[in-house]
Order: C-alpha cells, then sequence, then structure tokens
C-alpha cells in the first residue's frame, strides 16, 4: 500500500525509480519511462544488491503478516542494511510501526500497559528492524506510523522525533506518509531518528 504511493509520488517528482518485490510486475503501478520493475526476493543477498546497486537512497516499505512468524520486517531490512553497505549507498528512510516509539524516556509504546496484544508481534518485528538500523553505518531515518488508511495524500500531518505526535489521531493517510518519506530522503531532518507521524 505506501510502497505504490511512494513509487506514484516519485515519478510524479520526475525522480527515477526501481521497484523491487515479488509482485512488482502485478501491483497497480503506472507506466512510466522513470520507473523499472525489478522482481526478486527480500532474503536474495545478491538480488538485492543488483536492486540497489547505483541508487541514490533507499525507500523501504516492508510488509508481512501480524502474527510473529513472518520475519520479512526484521530479517529483510537485515538483508537491506548489509546489500546497502556493500553498494556504498548510505541514505535509507524506512517504514516501521508506532510500537517502537517511545512512550516516555524508559518505555516504548509498545511496552505500555493496554497496548493490543494483537499488535505486540508485529511491533516486536518492527523493532527488531529499527536495532539493524541503529547498529548500521547508514544515515537512516525509521518512520513509525500509527494505522495506515489507504487514501491519498493532504499534506496535512504532524511529525516528531522520537514520540508519537501529541494530541493527534492514530492514523494516517498511506499518501501522506509517501510524502513525508520521499520529503525526508533530502530534507534529513530525522537522520539516526525514529519518528511519528499522525494525520
Amino acid at each position: 500500500m505506501v510502497g505504490q504511493h511512494l513509487v506514484k509520488q516519485a515519478l510524479h517528482n520526475g525522480l527515477e525509480v526501481r521497484a523491487f518485490g515479488r509482485n512488482v510486475f502485478t501491483a497497480d503501478l503506472p507506466k512510466n519511462d522513470l520507473l523499472e520493475l525489478v522482481q526478486g526476493a527480500l532474503f536474495d543477498e545478491k538480488q538485492v544488491f543488483e536492486a540497489i546497486q547505483g541508487c541514490d537512497a533507499v525507500l523501504s516499505a516492508l510488509g508481512g503478516d501480524r502474527t510473529g512468524a513472518d520475519l520479512t520486517r526484521s530479517l529483510g531490512m537485515k538483508n537491506i542494511v548489509a546489500q546497502m553497505q556493500k553498494a556504498d549507498i548510505s541514505r535509507i528512510v524506512a517504514l516501521g510501526g508506532m510500537g517502537s516509539l517511545n512512550a516516555d524516556e524508559e518505555t516504548l509504546v509498545m511496552d505500555q500497559p493496554g497496548f493490543p496484544d494483537k499488535f505486540l508481534p508485529v511491533s516486536r518485528e518492527h523493532y527488531k528492524a529499527y536495532e539493524f538500523l541503529k547498529a548500521s553505518t547508514l544515515d537512516w531515518t525509521f518512520v513509525c506510523p500509527p494505522d495506515i488508511i489507504d487514501a491519498e495524500p493532504t499534506g496535512d500531518f504532524t511529525s516528531s522525533a522520537t514520540y508519537p505526535p501529541a494530541g493527534k489521531s492514530n492514523k494516517i493517510n498511506a499518501g501522506d506518509l509517501a510524502l513525508f518519506m520521499l520529503k525526508e530522503v533530502t530534507k534529513k531532518e530525522f537522520v539516526h531518528q525514529k519518528v511519528g507521524i499522525a494525520n
């Protein structure tokens, strides 16, 4: 969902895009001379390396199920980090989840009382992905949204480092999330930081 918005907005901005994933040829992506589709497996080191080689930056919007059995988010990020370091690419803006943000100086949102049990497995996966980024030499930004709504960008959202934005909803439009991630690639306002965002 977010990946499709990222691709469409990047193309609208005149950027060259290489979209990598197992379903890129069946995704609803526009035909555009600036778009190169690369089908591949996230856990395959050679395929990921070849997909990112020569790129200026990586935008990661990894998905998966919510049971915790799917390790796409954590081990996928581990491979992306390794291949970026090998390819000498430093900038990545990656999608996580709100559970990885701080509730206070000592507690994560996902560790607070009342955090829904059904979101704990995926939140732990996101946090493992964050730990791979944090341990890397990359210029990373880890964007941690609440519930993502499949809707176009409004431009009306708030972001904050480390913590969820105060007084905002627990939702964000996928289009606004993509808008923020694309701008952050070059704006570099939140390098080496987790970011809360909400409409």
